[in-house]
């Protein structure tokens, strides 16, 4: 997929959307040719024997009014024989037009599976790989809606256009040719009527229809997320007691997604009753031009059954076509925001030139680096300069805000900075593979997320093909095995959606667990035992000694006690380092942030141990 890591994108989410708006019938079918052109023998074979089985249909309407001829005619060998010619024709047409049809079939079939699957892995392949801020800033339900939605509506666009709307192109082009060969004012009347209400189905299905179709749908989006959303924090909902809460705002949105969707139907059913008129208007057209033909002598009783079942097969795809525009339109309004996604950069990108990096020692270096987050004017860092030596231990300090988590981003190259350079082992990140990079550096969150599988597959994700034995030895190193031991099936143990089967300090241990099977030359905490029971917190703080030694750690630390231990410690504020040393050596600062910040914790800590022995 090395096509689309180099594809340029220029537009953000927000500014995709206003060019698709103006030309989503151009976005969309731009962005599904490029997946047709992908299979294009396919699209050939298809659109090919479609058009073969349709000629057959054009053509036989003309054999029914050579059959009427030949019944008509008195009773003789030569009228038994043009009849009997006029059957044949007609069933073999038939039969063609069978056979064809099924091979356009089995064809489109093969096509849409193909484009679908394409669809599907390449919109996922990308959605992984945005920028933090956009998943911070997306609901992960209403893009699981965007994508299948649009992938579904790939397969509708597929069947509308190469089975439905080319065949009933070619049958209005064929009908109206062989018209005109026999009067060529019935042929032109044929045309017009269906060039003029073709174009009256498309301008209401692109003006009046599909803006409220869009609405409706961005209100379906909404809908998914906030049903995901609920569903995802249930258990917030029950610590709350929030449930008939949660209700009321479901129902407040599904109050404006219904009204919206009424909209769009309602509007979808006063164009169809339109098209309906104006199919009844040609019809009464084509029949009363038929009866002035005859009437004048100029069409034998055979010729008025021949344009009578011909405007039969014309009606029937007119019919359709409005049918079929509608289909169109819904596509392209259910594709509309997969097609914006794709047009949204990734934030932070591998160029061309990206390479694996090889990190053995684990020496960080910030030169001048200045970074700003989007849609800030003051940036957060400005000509920062800070080096970690390898295997050096270092606690980050600081107020929320600080800039404590964008450093730590900042190495695993979350973000990309506007000046100055990240280096790693003397290696610049920027033009390092991501992958490469993040896959070296283990990272334990204070909120650890697991996936809703196996404990075992969740402590294997940081080295995939990793034996079993492997896996409990990384257990037993994070004081893990016991309670995965405990349980019914041990490390086969579904863990719930992101975890939530086990209790903070398990995940937190499992967490420890993937970290050492990743055995990565730098390590990043984000402390996790601020939220822990004590005996939790010092089988962490255990597995966490073991963890760092031999690395280089960088822990963000909230409860000062984690970092008295470490040879250095960076305090920040406002994204400077303001003080920087070992506990030893910030705490004799009197005036210093440092020494503020742990009287203030050490005194809360002895309230508490007063209210303990008051109670």
């Amino acid at each position: 997929m090395t096509d689309i890591t180099q594809a340029p994108a220029t537009a953000t989410v927000g500014a995709s959307k206003k060019p698709l708006r103006r030309s989503a019938f151009s976005a969309v079918f731009a962005f599904s040719l490029g997946y047709w052109r992908r299979q294009i023998p396919l699209v050939l074979w298809t659109g090919g024997t479609i058009t073969v089985a349709t000629l057959m249909d054009i053509c036989i309407p003309l054999f029914a009014g050579h059959l009427i001829d030949a019944v008509s005619q008195p009773h003789s060998d030569a009228a038994l024989r043009s009849a009997l010619i006029a059957l044949g024709s007609i069933m073999g047409l038939g039969f063609v037009a069978v056979t064809f049809r099924f091979l356009a079939f089995a064809g489109i079939v093969q096509l849409t599976l193909r484009t679908m699957s394409r669809l599907l892995q390449e919109s996922f392949w990308r959605v992984q790989r945005f920028a933090t801020d956009w998943h911070a800033n997306t609901f992960g339900g209403s893009t699981v809606r965007k994508v299948t939605r649009g992938m579904w509506a790939l397969d509708q666009l597929n069947d509308t256009v190469l089975l439905s709307l080319m065949p009933a192109v070619i049958v209005l082009l064929g009908s109206s040719l062989l018209l005109a060969w026999h009067w060529p004012m019935m042929g032109l009347l044929v045309l017009v009527g269906a060039i003029a209400y073709i174009a009256v189905a498309a301008t209401l299905s692109v003006k009046f229809v599909g803006p409220a179709a869009s609405l409706s749908n961005q209100w379906d989006t909404r809908l998914g997320g906030a049903l995901a959303d609920a569903i995802t924090c249930n258990a917030v909902v029950k610590s709350f007691g929030a449930e008939a809460r949660e209700d009321s705002l479901l129902d407040r949105i599904i109050a404006k997604w219904r009204r919206r969707t009424a909209r769009t139907w309602m509007r979808g059913t006063m164009n169809g009753t339109l098209q309906s008129a104006m199919l009844l208007a040609l019809r009464a057209a084509i029949i009363g031009m038929a009866l002035y033909l005859w009437w004048n002598g100029q069409a034998t009783p055979g010729e008025v059954a021949y344009v009578l079942t011909a405007y039969l097969v014309i009606h029937g795809y007119l019919y359709d076509i409005g049918s079929y525009i509608r289909d169109l339109q819904r596509s392209v309004n259910d594709m509309e925001e997969l097609v914006a996604i794709h047009a949204t950069p990734f934030g932070v990108k591998d160029g061309y030139w990206a390479r694996p990096i090889e990190i053995d020692h684990g020496e960080i270096v910030f030169d001048n680096v200045t970074f700003h987050y989007a849609g800030h004017a003051t940036p957060l860092y400005k000509d920062f300069s800070v080096t970690i030596h390898a295997g050096e231990k270092v606690g980050l300090v600081g107020l929320s805000g600080s800039g404590k988590t964008t450093f730590v981003k900042l190495i695993q190259r979350l973000y990309d900075i506007q000046s100055g350079e990240i280096r790693i082992d003397g290696q610049n990140v920027a033009v390092a593979n991501q992958s490469s990079l993040r896959s070296q550096i283990a990272l334990v969150q204070q909120e650890p997320v697991l996936f809703h599988r196996s404990l075992a597959e969740n402590i294997a994700y940081a080295r995939p093909g990793a034996t079993l034995a492997e896996i409990e030895r990384a257990a037993r190193l994070a004081n893990a095995h016991d309670f995965i031991a405990r349980l019914p099936k041990g490390y086969g143990t579904l863990v719930g959606e992101r975890g939530v089967k086990l209790s903070g300090g398990e995940r937190q241990r499992v967490a420890l667990a993937r970290a050492f099977l990743a055995d990565a030359p730098i390590l990043i905490l984000d402390e996790a035992t601020s939220s822990l029971d004590s005996e939790s917190e010092a089988l962490i703080q255990e597995a966490t000694a073991r963890l760092i030694h031999g690395r280089t750690a960088i822990v963000i630390a909230h409860r000062l006690s984690t970092v008295r231990a470490m040879e250095r410690i960076l305090i920040f504020d406002q994204g400077r380092i303001v003080e920087e040393g070992n506990h030893a050596a910030l705490i004799q600062k009197e005036d210093g942030i440092y020494r503020r910040l742990f009287d203030r914790q050490v005194l809360g800590l002895v309230d508490e141990e007063d209210d303990e022995e008051a109670a």
